[in-house]
């Protein structure tokens, strides 16, 4: 009777080993569709981290950020004209326009100004002429450009800015946005 509960035993802890990694994969893949559909939380904790430093102002200008972005009137604090709310100022690192995207290497970083004129990092905006991400990803008709689980928008030419067609995404990931996460214009970024 010992002889048979041994080897029992024997068979028990491979099949419990067994049992244990079937279970562990069973877990792994159930949350697989979790931390899918989550939109890229991660990518949003990797592009905090990328550019936390960049509250700095000081700190954003010698790390490329040196253009300071105005729209064809010379406005530089960007506002919706129908009042939808605002974007702020946008500070562009030109070395970063180069037909890709990264969720830490914005190419635009936006500030907005608080009520006594001081800026503030709220936003980051990525931006890609469509002509070049087109050449780096097959050619016309090419799948637009997305991160975090969202598409970025196409804007055309004839905008305000005096682009080529380009290709856009706001990532409110240091101010709140009541509009969206990827909304164009915040209600709560007023330009002066």
């Amino acid at each position: 009777m010992n002889d048979v509960m041994t080897r029992g035993r024997r068979l028990n802890r491979p099949l419990r080993a067994a049992l244990l990694g079937v279970s562990m994969l069973a877990l792994a893949l159930s949350a697989m569709p979790v931390a899918a559909a989550s939109g890229g939380q991660s990518g949003f904790a990797a592009a905090r981290a990328a550019t936390a430093a960049f509250h700095d102002l000081n700190a954003a200008k010698a790390a490329g950020y040196s253009v300071v972005v105005a729209d064809l009137a010379g406005l530089t604090c960007i506002a919706d004209p129908s009042g939808a709310g605002g974007m702020g100022v946008h500070y562009l690192n030109p070395a970063l326009l180069d037909g890709s995207v990264s969720a830490t290497t914005p190419e635009l970083l936006v500030y907005a100004p608080d009520r006594h004129g001081t800026l503030r990092l709220v936003a980051l905006e990525y931006l890609v002429l469509k002509a070049d991400w087109d050449a780096a990803h097959g050619g016309p008709g090419a799948a637009p450009p997305s991160l975090f689980g969202h598409t970025f928008d196409l804007t055309l030419a004839g905008n305000r800015y005096g682009l080529p067609d380009f290709y856009s995404l706001h990532a409110w990931i240091w101010d709140p946005n009541p509009s969206g996460m990827f909304a164009e214009w915040n209600p709560r970024v007023t330009c002066p």
